[in-house]
């Protein structure tokens, strides 16, 4: 297709436009579908089940007929949630993921969704593949759209995708994009799936590297004993074994302050620890904080309520151009004379602590709870200071060629996805020639 005369577009996002085809608001094209979540505690709602039951974690291909869950019939009957036809475009709605990602996917068997994704279910006029085209293609604009909540939970509301405008083209040329995008976008999600395995691998030798350390010190032939607790087996027989409550001098709840997108001191919430390190791109504030809920450098935060596979995460604070603060779902952990705060990081986010701390947690609808206490609680093998310095000069000097390679991985990465992004952008403005595949 030659694109004769491209017009102004009345929608921001979209710059330029194949003249002929109209702008149309999405109401007037799907029909918006809403999900929920059954009873957890009925077992006649959860038990055997068969239905797919998609939440946001599900949302990581773009075709989806399968879910990490199942529930029953009678679910369907006894709950908000509901199927949803084959061939309807689930979008993510609510959750902390949309402050940098925007999960779309077409559903390619019945699946049912709960209150966390809409389903948008095409009309005549709209391919639901041209669609989900769009909707990737226009993530950033969308994404820009999304409100905040005081936790840094991140919403679409359906009445922004409603007004929300397409490119409505007639549905053969729909067909044609969606074929040369597929054949374009393939041989770019080869490459980054290949440069994905690499980061895979160096995470995974970056894990086997730290866990070696934190749970056998660094001398292969030290003398081991048996540490007398079932989730540790066999430990050097010169370490220690104490709750972690003894390696710690305080242990602190965070601000319960509603949290602002702009202000004088930052926060830091749940979604901001990330592989034991602290994220301050999507950082909320607040104007005014106690000195005892400042940060010190060196202080660890653990998240004590989140969804169960990721709640116990930890992550050290190293300092910040400002005063930095951290909201009430963090709880601040201060170490002792007995620890190096380096070590507690890297021995908190290892899978048995991980572990215990998960089983420790209580379960509820959406999401767990970690009480401090309880997870002070967990027994812990600890070498001596000295030795704990010298681990964690260990762990540095082995991993940081492993971070470098994965960092320059990374952006390869996002180059691709750039790319991609790119491509679908302008195929669904009319902007390439959707009967070429080169």
């Amino acid at each position: 297709m030659t694109v004769a005369r491209a017009s102004a577009a009345g929608a921001p996002w979209l710059g330029t436009l194949q003249a002929d085809w109209p702008l149309v608001p999405l109401r007037y094209l799907v029909s918006f579908l809403s999900g929920g979540t059954p009873d957890k505690g009925n077992p006649q709602f959860w038990s055997g089940g068969t239905i797919p039951w998609v939440s946001p974690k599900d949302m990581k291909i773009d075709r989806i007929d399968d879910a990490e869950d199942h529930i029953t019939e009678a679910a369907l009957g006894g709950s908000a949630t509901q199927l949803v036809p084959v061939g309807s475009v689930l979008v993510v709605v609510r959750g902390m993921i949309l402050a940098h990602t925007l999960p779309a996917a077409v559903t390619t068997g019945p699946v049912a969704i709960n209150q966390d994704i809409k389903a948008l279910v095409c009309g005549p006029r709209l391919l639901p593949d041209f669609l989900h085209a769009v909707l990737v293609g226009q993530a950033e604009w969308l994404l820009s759209l999304a409100d905040s909540s005081a936790h840094g939970t991140k919403k679409l509301e359906t009445e922004v995708l409603q007004r929300f405008e397409v490119p409505c083209p007639p549905l053969e040329v729909q067909r044609r994009i969606v074929e040369t995008l597929q054949a374009r976008a393939t041989s770019l999600d080869v490459l980054a799936t290949a440069k994905q395995r690499v980061i895979d691998l160096l995470a995974e030798k970056r894990r086997a590297i730290i866990a070696t350390a934190v749970a056998r010190g660094l001398d292969p032939k030290v003398k081991l004993h048996e540490s007398g607790l079932p989730w540790l087996g066999k430990i050097p027989a010169h370490w220690a074994t104490c709750h972690l409550r003894r390696l710690l001098a305080s242990m602190d709840y965070g601000t319960s302050q509603t949290v602002e997108p702009e202000g004088r001191i930052p926060v830091l919430r749940m979604g901001d620890l990330r592989d034991g390190e602290l994220d301050f791109s999507r950082i909320g504030y607040v104007e005014a904080i106690s000195d005892d809920l400042l940060l010190r450098p060196g202080d660890l935060l653990f998240n004590r309520t989140n969804s169960l596979d990721q709640i116990g995460k930890v992550a050290k604070f190293r300092g910040h151009e400002s005063e930095v603060s951290f909201a009430s779902y963090l709880v601040r952990l201060r170490v002792n004379e007995h620890a190096d705060s380096e070590f507690l990081n890297y021995l908190l986010n290892s899978a048995y602590v991980l572990a215990r701390a998960r089983a420790e947690a209580l379960p509820a609808i959406g999401q767990a709870n970690l009480n401090p206490n309880r997870y002070s609680q967990i027994a812990v093998a600890i070498p001596p200071i000295r030795e704990q310095h010298a681990i964690v000069e260990h762990i540095a000097h082995q991993t940081a060629r492993l971070d470098a390679v994965r960092a320059a991985t990374q952006r390869t990465i996002s180059l691709l996805k750039e790319r991609r992004a790119a491509l679908i952008a302008a195929a669904v403005t009319g902007h390439i020639d959707e009967g070429a595949t080169a």
